[in-house]
């Protein structure tokens, strides 16, 4: 793949990430519990982790998180955010380039440390102790993790190379 086009896709991605993070945001979710989303932009890094490279969807998710924090959800969505993805993107690169796992396992795991690492920065800013989320999030991590996963290894089929 040419510079060129690497940096279109890139582009692609990038704006694909945050348009599925503004798509999530208008889609109501009835479970009274602080965390619980979606992740439909994790899709998107998800298929860039395994269409491009742990690098270039570390920048994508970055991005992502950047501008969607000054458009949508201001300093406290940016920092739960940030916490989330950091720590579920590490253990991601783990599972997936130390043991091997496949795109489902770590798309859940990655589901699962977004939440943790997001409960944990909110106990730590509101100063209280908040793991009694943390079943909710766990179970909802798993499932957002498992459809994400999916999703994105249907799409990764459906992209040229």
């Amino acid at each position: 793949m040419k510079s060129s086009e690497k940096t279109a896709y890139y582009g692609i991605f990038a704006g694909l990430a945050i348009i599925m993070g503004w798509v999530e945001m208008m889609i109501p979710i009835p479970i009274p519990v602080p965390g619980v989303k979606l992740g439909l932009a994790n899709v998107i890094v998800v298929m860039a982790m395994y269409y491009f490279g742990n690098k270039t969807a570390l920048g994508i998710s970055i991005i992502r998180i950047i501008i969607s924090g000054l458009l949508f959800s201001g300093f406290s969505g940016f920092l739960y955010s940030m916490a989330g993805a950091i720590l579920s993107f590490t253990v991601m690169v783990i599972a997936k380039n130390i043991f091997k796992f496949n795109i489902y396992s770590v798309s859940i795991l990655g589901g699962i440390c977004h939440n943790i690492g997001q409960i944990v920065v909110a106990s730590l800013v509101v100063k209280t102790n908040l793991s009694i989320y943390m079943p909710i999030l766990i179970i909802s991590g798993i499932i957002t993790g498992a459809l994400i996963g999916i999703i994105a290894k249907n799409c990764l089929n459906h992209i040229k190379r």
